[in-house]
């Protein structure tokens, strides 16, 4: 007759030795932490890279005190709907909150140091795009004035493409500073993102801004041309948009390139994978604009030789269709990257040749490694483990004499299931830090990788 351990059944919900964190029992059942003075208390393994270990409590003791502290599972009950109903008036007011503190650092000033977000339009992307900023205020200005004065629709154009600029590289500052921000429980990820968004909306604003007015003045031109006037003042005020629009092109792709340089990649490889959308922003509407003021001074020189408007009017359309050519890379790229892309294949291949040759690996299978943005990467893989060689880890731990000394003593079936179920659930948290360990060492040797999912296969 075989000898067979009887099988436990444990019912379709099992929650007795589940282990909960101190936060979770003070806010999921409503307790003090002097309450959990009194509880058994664990030490377990931390997810966290900055603790070693840290203190849970058993669920079955958490809910037994809950119910000595509140007298009824009513009791507790109705304690939980007010503390939600307290949660959600505080969150009703905290823009009110919000509000009030701004108006208190106005009256009173804000001491605070500058903050990282203000530092960022200092240096790398956010220089670039404060510079283009200023410029492209000015050069808005200054074509608007020429505009006015020659009533030229090339110039029109012109004034257009720049204040279409100025407002699309101000939402990229505000992308910028967004992307800056603390993750929350709502956004674990973080912000970064906001860079392509920005970016996105930037280039469906110089779809309909700047390439819809162009167009619509150019074919106005052209249906109903009139003469134009002198066009001496608006061929200084080009020559000048171009110095200053080529001055920030210029610092645009300084910038890329030592960001390419950086990361290992071409110039043209970094632009087209929009690694930073919000310089890639500046360096194509710069040499769009570079691009459109020889077109316009094309044309009107033309209309100035032969006294034709309707050359005038084809440069109007001529910058149109340039914005819109900038505009269509422009969301496509960005969409790629918020739909979530997949990494370089020759990245994801030193990332998988990395897991595969550690001895506790296996085998590795459905590997996806998603570009996040801004030299940010997520990882996932199901990994078959080797049983034998997590097991031998753990063993090289122990004391092999005491280990076989205490199999020796195991006499009946029960002590055969102490003996299993400790060293079991130890070599289970083994597992577990071969786990924590392999995503270390992928996030250590691979900086770009910040979220690891391995999944046991």
């Amino acid at each position: 007759v075989k000898a067979v351990l009887k099988k436990r059944e444990y019912g379709p919900k099992y929650t007795q030795n589940n282990f909960i964190t101190g936060v979770r029992a003070i806010n999921e059942f409503c307790l003090k932490s002097s309450d959990l003075d009194q509880l058994r208390k664990i030490k377990r393994r931390s997810p966290h890279d900055d603790t070693e270990t840290f203190t849970v409590y058993l669920r079955s003791d958490v809910e037994a005190k809950s119910l000595e502290v509140w007298g009824s599972p009513e009791a507790l009950a109705r304690e939980r709907k007010r503390r939600k109903e307290a949660e959600i008036k505080y969150r009703e007011n905290l823009f009110r909150n919000q509000r009030l503190l701004r108006e208190y650092k106005e009256f009173f000033g804000n001491t605070k140091p500058r903050s990282s977000a203000a530092a960022m339009f200092f240096k790398g992307p956010g220089k670039v795009v404060m510079v283009a900023i200023c410029i492209n205020g000015l050069n808005f200005f200054f074509k608007l004035l020429a505009w006015v004065y020659t009533g030229s629709a090339s110039m029109f154009s012109e004034a257009i493409h720049s204040l279409a600029d100025t407002c699309n590289q101000a939402l990229l500052a505000l992308g910028i500073s967004q992307s800056a921000r603390t993750p929350d429980p709502s956004h674990p990820y973080g912000f970064t993102n906001m860079r392509y968004i920005a970016s996105l909306i930037s280039g469906v604003g110089i779809f309909m801004m700047g390439a819809g007015l162009s167009w619509y003045h150019g074919i106005i031109g052209l249906l109903h041309p009139h003469p134009i006037e002198s066009l001496l003042w608006a061929y200084c005020i080009l020559a000048g948009s171009l110095v200053s629009e080529g001055a920030t092109l210029l610092v645009a792709i300084n910038e890329i390139r030592r960001s390419a340089r950086a990361k290992g990649l071409s110039f043209y490889q970094y632009v087209v994978q929009s690694c930073d959308p919000s310089t890639n922003v500046v360096l194509l509407e710069d040499a769009a604009a570079v691009l459109s003021v020889a077109v316009a001074a094309t044309c009107m020189g033309l209309t100035s030789l032969t006294g034709n408007p309707y050359y005038d009017s084809v440069g109007s359309l001529g910058v149109g269709t340039l914005l819109g050519t900038v505009s269509a890379f422009l969301i496509y790229t960005n969409t790629e990257a918020l739909l979530g892309r997949s990494i370089q294949p020759e990245q994801l291949q030193r990332l998988t040749e990395l897991l595969e040759s550690d001895p506790v690996v296996r085998a590795i299978h459905d590997v996806k490694a998603t570009d996040m943005g801004m030299s940010k990467v997520r990882f996932k893989a199901e990994v078959d483990f080797d049983g034998r060689v997590v097991t031998r880890s753990y063993l090289e731990k122990q004391d092999i004499e005491q280990l076989l000394q205490e199999i020796q003593q195991v006499k009946t079936l029960e002590e055969l299931e102490a003996f299993m179920l400790k060293h079991g659930e130890n070599i289970i948290d083994t597992l577990g830090a071969e786990v924590d360990r392999l995503e270390k060492d992928l996030k250590q040797r691979n900086p770009d990788v910040r979220h690891v999912d391995l999944e046991i296969l």
